[in-house]
């Protein structure tokens, strides 16, 4: 019962939507009728300037480490462990992606997925922060930078398993990175047909 209702907790700590709360409080606009319709950093820079789009990033980020480090603060002891603080992560990303409050239309849910990462393998953050920076500064597009450093976070995952032998851990943390890959491919699947036809918005 105890991991079941942690789940829930992470899933609503995820599903907090920053972008849309700061976007209505300042600009008096919701921010899912306009641009690319999502809650996300980028569509709130779009809308409401880039230091507004900043602090959303943030938040964003900081619910998903939150999550994780809750799960890990009330699951230490429990059987399983690993396991249970990996579905937790995904549940914040989940949180994030289909919010409740907003009839589960909420954000791309990298941010997010940063802010999990961080606490789970900040490695692969460290790896995949400069593919996202290079990606998009080479061609404009957040939302491939997006997913190309995504992709790359189980890669540095399996790439710690084989240097460093994380064996107790490896097994759940391929679990979380592959799922955040999923979830995250899946909802940028409008961006990535934009991207095949050429017409993404390019960030400016």
């Amino acid at each position: 019962m105890k991991p079941a209702l942690i789940m829930l907790a992470t899933y609503l700590l995820g599903s907090i939507p920053f972008g849309y709360l700061i976007v209505r409080a300042t600009v008096g606009a919701d921010i899912r009728e306009t641009g690319s319709g999502g809650t996300g950093a980028t569509n709130v820079s779009r809308q409401a300037g880039k230091l507004v789009g900043l602090i959303t990033l943030v938040l964003d980020a900081l619910k998903g480490a939150v999550a994780v480090l809750l799960a890990q603060w009330l699951l230490n002891s429990s059987e399983g462990a690993g396991w249970w603080v990996a579905v937790a992560a995904i549940a914040a990303i989940l949180g994030h992606i289909f919010p409740v409050w907003l009839r589960f239309r909420g954000g791309k849910g990298v941010a997010t997925g940063v802010g999990v990462f961080l606490v789970l393998s900040p490695i692969a953050v460290a790896v995949a922060l400069p593919v996202f920076v290079l990606t998009v500064w080479a061609t404009r597009y957040v939302s491939l930078g997006s997913l190309l450093a995504t992709i790359t976070i189980p890669l540095v995952v399996w790439l710690e398993h084989k240097v460093l032998r994380m064996d107790g851990v490896t097994a759940p943390l391929m679990f979380a990175a592959l799922s955040a890959v999923l979830l995250i491919v899946f909802s940028h699947r409008a961006n990535i047909r934009r991207l095949m036809r050429g017409n993404e918005n390019k960030f400016s």
